[in-house]
């Protein structure tokens, strides 16, 4: 059983069939690729322990990495905040389908408050994911969306990439990652960072180090 918040208050976006559909053949699509993935992962131990103890913290990775990012990390109680137009409620959909709760909003479009709503999620003892540059980019340039929750709620943000020594990349502006059929994916994660800012501004000057910290944990798959 999954849990959406809608975090910028608006109605529930309309769902067709089309987006049903596409929801459901990419939710499949994932499993069977999934499923034949060889996981490696490096330095997770504070990851798991923090999600094992329930400390909530906030999760970042790219947007093109998305997939494998969901897959290895699936049915673990997060709730990413994703997005609430056509693409956002596929991709709600399909994580939803993979054990995830979902926080919906935008931090670009009701900004503000998709970011209390997630922050409140975090206050009861969620831990959430961001893609901080998402939904639309520019590609690998970092919002402070998630800095701003995490200056709020006083909790860590720790950084992780995905990486597949066998992969397609789309033609999309996040260069999406699908790694190949049965491809080595490794996750890497970052140690636990606090935001040093007493204030949602002063938060958002701090998103060139933290864009640093992600890239820095970009390496071979």
């Amino acid at each position: 059983m999954t849990a959406t918040h809608r975090a910028d208050g608006d109605a529930a976006p309309r769902v067709t069939l089309r987006t049903r559909l596409v929801a459901f053949l990419g939710g499949l699509v994932i499993r069977l690729l999934g499923m034949t993935w060889r996981v490696r992962r490096i330095a997770p131990d504070t990851f798991d322990g923090m999600l094992a103890r329930s400390e909530p913290f906030i999760i970042v990775f790219w947007h093109g990495e998305i997939l494998p990012v969901a897959w290895v990390h699936r049915h673990r109680g997060i709730a990413p905040l994703i997005s609430r137009h056509a693409d956002g409620e596929v991709i709600a959909r399909i994580v939803e389908g993979l054990g995830y709760r979902t926080a919906r909003g935008s931090t670009s479009r009701g900004g503000v408050r998709a970011l209390l709503e997630t922050a409140r999620l975090v206050e009861e003892g969620i831990t959430v994911g961001f893609t901080p540059d998402g939904p639309r980019g520019p590609r690998h340039e970092f919002a402070p969306g998630a800095l701003i929750v995490a200056q709020r709620t006083r909790r860590p943000v720790v950084a992780l990439s995905a990486a597949a020594d066998r992969a397609w990349r789309l033609s999309s502006w996040d260069r999406h990652l699908i790694p190949k059929p049965f491809a080595r994916v490794t996750i890497r994660y970052a140690a636990p960072e606090y935001v040093r800012a007493t204030s949602a501004r002063e938060a958002e000057r701090e998103a060139p180090r933290f864009q640093d910290v992600l890239n820095g944990i970009h390496g071979a798959p």
